[in-house]
């Protein structure tokens, strides 16, 4: 039953909500029993207005109609975006219930809130049994599981062709790709991976293989645990009893899920009964991934009715004159959900389009409107610099440098992908799963004196005796190891046979700590990582949990790849676009404004992907609040070889710019005085007879 406020004043818990808000958050009604209910819902929210708000807001409005917070599921791609939203449905509940009748003491929180991954790592241990599976499995991250890739990719001999076979990450891709499209393998060869089709029988064989050796060691990737939970639902009895499990089902950012997810969901709610779904077709930029634009744009005519589609238009992040551009430039893309952004925010400052000479101008251009901005009270933390590619903003890196600018770049390296972080992870691994081999064989190979051959052999041994503890310690390691192997084994049994979770990762950092001066340069900076790791395992409950959700989720930086300390507290952001979605910036700077880049050379002939290419941009363009320039070098310098020289190329005027979308912008060159002409008015006092000295160089 809903909440009826007793105070002469009820409490509105969408007062914060515009109208097309509010009635998206309160899709539905009550029936004759009390019980809300509502059909399949597509919430269209553009760019900056207010889709986490709204989609807070319905979740607290479910609980406020009596929907009970276990049966509602709320599936985000960022744990982040699952406890923002979660947070602020709670805070809103509380605020109703401190108002209303004896509701008081009611779970706000939501039970069932995450990734899709967690979510499905959380079900696959209840259903593990089902599925014949084991319920202690591990999650391998990405770097994982292409190391075991190779392994199997060097066992089938693939590594020895006389032609070049594709490396242990690009077969990693193709297999993620085929798995989250659910496509024939010929089909994702062709498609995404041309240079490969010739082996699409060994690839087949190879994925086989991985396969194979994934369950020989109970492991799960991160693309199975969807594709376990894909195949879960296909057996109508856990597809039913999932479904009745959950009243409503709530999904973030529907414009990037994959075949797989979009299957789910299908066979959770068939008739779209308590099923929501929130996105932006204009900001589905993850095709690489394997998001397909098709779910969003197809999600009404998968159910009978069709389901109800709401836009949300009123923009609350950028000034009008940016959304006019970002209006007009989306405005000419083909099949699409028709929006218009608007702003209550006007401006008389148009955004720039403005032509410059090559790489150097570009980074010039940049740097003196950074600082000129910072003059005027904009923090450096306000303003970015935008991408296509992570290696345009070399050159800027440079001039950045030069001029003593500090910046962060974003779309690196991260946390888990750091050695010294993988190192300690590794032997929880091993610890939590003994038939972890890849795990094991990189915790085997820290020890002095062990080398991949030992290290195999030893697992051998290790296997041989049913993966036995007490077995493994007394296996005779190299003279160099015999006493770093006995720390390790005493740590191994330590871990296993712990009752409690708190203290173990501090074991772990106190016999990682000579191994990590003995290994590393810059140890002194690598252990500030390892610290905080162990203080992050302070939040989870188990291992299990803390390695799983620390692989779904992982921290985006590390201390050994960030640099020197900052000159000051304040930074310059430089990010791939794909890395700037979500965020948002006072002042907005995009590099290399071109055919070419956008859209994307590789595009060219696929209207599908130069359709993606004008979505990137438009992403990029509404990351903008205030100020928003488009950098067009009209020379490109290719480094090819350092022995043949710089070539350059000329870039042409974007496609998407037509003169339909440059009505709306300000188009000028920078220098408006190309560098190093002579002032006006400056005459030679000499005239040289250039033609007459080149006439003699041949005589009469």
């Amino acid at each position: 039953m809903s909440v009826v406020a007793t105070s002469t004043k009820p409490f509105d818990w969408a007062a914060s909500l515009n109208p097309a808000q509010r009635a998206a958050a309160s899709h539905g009604a009550s029936d004759a029993e009390g019980r809300f209910q509502s059909g399949p819902l597509l919430i269209i929210a553009g760019a900056g207005t207010g889709k986490t708000n709204t989609l807070a807001h319905r979740v607290a409005h479910l609980r406020l109609q009596g929907v009970a917070a276990d049966r509602i599921l709320l599936l985000t791609f960022t744990r982040r975006a699952a406890e923002a939203m979660t947070r602020r449905a709670e805070r809103i509940v509380q605020q109703a219930w401190a108002s209303a009748a004896p509701a008081a003491g009611m779970q706000a929180r939501l039970g069932w809130a995450g990734t899709f991954h967690s979510i499905a790592n959380r079900i696959l241990r209840q259903r593990a049994r089902q599925l014949g599976m084991d319920p202690s499995f591990s999650v391998m991250d990405r770097g994982d599981s292409a190391d075991l890739m190779d392994v199997v990719r060097q066992e089938q001999g693939l590594a020895r062709k006389e032609k070049r076979f594709p490396r242990k990450d690009t077969c990693l891709a193709i297999y993620s790709h085929k798995v989250n499209t659910q496509q024939p393998l010929q089909r994702t060869l062709e498609d995404s991976f041309p240079w490969c089709s010739e082996w699409a029988d060994e690839l087949t064989q190879l994925f086989r293989a991985y396969v194979e050796a994934k369950q020989r060691q109970q492991v799960l990737d991160y693309d199975d645990l969807l594709l376990y939970w894909h195949v879960a639902m296909q057996d109508p009895r856990i597809a039913a009893d999932l479904g009745s499990q959950f009243d409503h089902v709530l999904v973030d950012e529907y414009q990037d899920t994959n075949t797989l997810q979009a299957d789910i969901l299908l066979a959770l709610k068939p008739d779209g009964r308590g099923l929501c779904v929130v996105g932006d077709d204009a900001q589905s930029i993850y095709s690489f991934r394997a998001a397909s634009v098709e779910n969003i744009l197809g999600f009404p005519a998968r159910f009978s009715p069709p389901a109800q589609v709401a836009k949300l238009e009123q923009n609350y992040r950028s000034v009008q004159p940016i959304l006019e551009a970002a209006n007009a430039l989306i405005a000419e893309g083909k099949r699409q959900y028709q929006k218009r952004l608007y702003s209550a925010r006007p401006s008389q400052q148009r955004p720039r389009y403005v032509s410059v000479a090559d790489d150097q101008a570009q980074a010039d251009y940049i740097v003196e409107r950074v600082l000129a901005a910072r003059e005027c009270g904009v923090a450096l933390k306000q303003q970015a610099v935008l991408m296509r590619s992570s290696h345009h903003s070399d050159v800027l890196e440079l001039e950045l440098t030069r001029r003593n600018i500090p910046y962060v770049k974003y779309g690196g390296l991260k946390f888990l992908e750091a050695a010294h972080v993988k190192d300690v992870l590794a032997i929880l691994k091993w610890a939590d799963n003994p038939r972890n081999h890849i795990a094991a064989f990189r915790v085997l190979q820290l020890l002095p004196g062990v080398g991949p051959v030992h290290a195999n052999r030893c697992l051998r041994v290790f296997a041989a005796g049913d993966y036995s503890w007490r077995l493994l310690a007394d296996y005779l390691m190299p003279a160099a190891a015999h006493e770093d192997w006995l720390a390790t084994t005493t740590l191994l049994e330590a871990l296993v046979t712990a009752e409690q979770w708190a203290g173990q990762v501090g074991l772990v950092r106190k016999w990682y700590e000579p191994h990590l001066q003995r290994i590393y340069e810059a140890a002194a900076v690598r252990v500030g990582d390892i610290e905080q790791l162990e203080r992050l395992s302070t939040q989870y409950g188990n291992r299990e949990r803390f390695l799983t959700e620390l692989t779904l989720d992982p921290p985006q930086a590390s201390g050994d790849l960030s640099g020197p300390p900052l000159l000051d507290e304040d930074y310059l952001i430089l990010s791939t676009i794909h890395s700037a979605k979500g965020q948002e910036w006072n002042s907005v700077y995009v590099l290399n404004v071109a055919d070419g880049n956008f859209p994307s050379e590789f595009a060219a002939g696929r209207p599908e992907l130069l359709e993606e290419e004008r979505r990137l941009l438009y992403v990029a363009m509404t990351r903008a609040r205030q100020e928003l320039h488009l950098i067009a070098p009209l020379k490109f310098y290719v480094t090819q070889q350092p022995r043949t020289g710089d070539r350059h190329v000329y870039g042409a005027r974007s496609r998407f710019f037509t003169q339909l979308v440059m009505d709306v912008m300000e188009a000028s060159a920078w220098p408006a005085q190309p560098r190093g002409d002579a002032s006006p008015g400056a005459e030679a006092t000499a005239r040289i007879d250039a033609a007459g000295m080149m006439r003699a160089m041949w005589g009469r």
